[in-house]
């Protein structure tokens, strides 16, 4: 018989209230979470890492007292297993650098959707990154100058599927990711083969001997 999986705990920070509470209230309606506590600032964040141990940790970068990144790099530096999630408004090239450097396993925006959000802690949890689409295409970009680079066997099972016509939802529930883990891997293609759209890419991909027409 078997037995279901723990929930995942998670710590919430955000100086928001409105923000912080919000997500609260998201967590506690969905099963398979469990609140490990919330915080309003950088060094209350700190204290209830080490003090509660959270799988996953929702963190904002700017933050009173003390920084996202500086909560992060002190975790680490004092034995803190949490795996960290960054929910920021802020998107720039050094606010994305400085958060990953320090050992955010994510980095999203607070547009994201709900769903995202919340099979984005899940792809965490897995010991995946998640990363907005946007952001990951910035760090290929500025990573990778090659547009040619070669594509990973998981690029290339979605780049097949992009070709059949498939959107992200169903190819996220025939591959078992997320939405937003397909949108990474479509950015990365698309920074990979110096595209802007589906029909590029899969052109370009189809030119290549990359992938192959669908059968009829």
């Amino acid at each position: 018989m078997s037995t279901a999986s723990a929930p995942i705990r998670v710590l919430v920070v955000d100086d928001h209230p409105i923000v912080r509470h919000g997500l609260l209230a998201l967590l506690r309606y969905e099963s398979g979470f469990e609140i490990a506590g919330d915080a309003a600032d950088g060094e209350e964040a700190l204290e209830l890492v080490l003090a509660t141990n959270p799988d996953v940790v929702l963190l904002d970068l700017r933050l009173p007292r003390l920084s996202g990144v500086e909560v992060m790099i002190q975790a680490r530096a004092k034995g803190a297993t949490a795996r960290f999630l960054v929910l920021t408004t802020y998107d720039s090239d050094d606010d994305i650098q400085r958060a990953l450097a320090a050992g955010a396993k994510g980095y999203l925006l607070k547009d994201v959707s709900s769903h995202e959000l919340l099979q984005s802690i899940r792809e965490v949890m897995r010991g995946n990154a998640a990363l907005e689409p946007s952001v990951a295409a910035r760090l290929l970009a500025r990573m990778n100058d090659n547009p040619n680079d070669e594509l990973s066997t998981r690029e290339v099972d979605v780049l097949q599927r992009l070709v059949r016509g498939e959107g992200n939802r169903a190819i996220a529930l025939a591959l078992h990711v997320s939405e937003n883990t397909i949108k990474t891997h479509v950015s990365h293609i698309f920074a990979k083969l110096g595209c802007q759209s589906r029909a590029e890419a899969v052109t370009v991909a189809l030119q290549r001997g990359l992938v192959q027409l669908p059968r009829p």
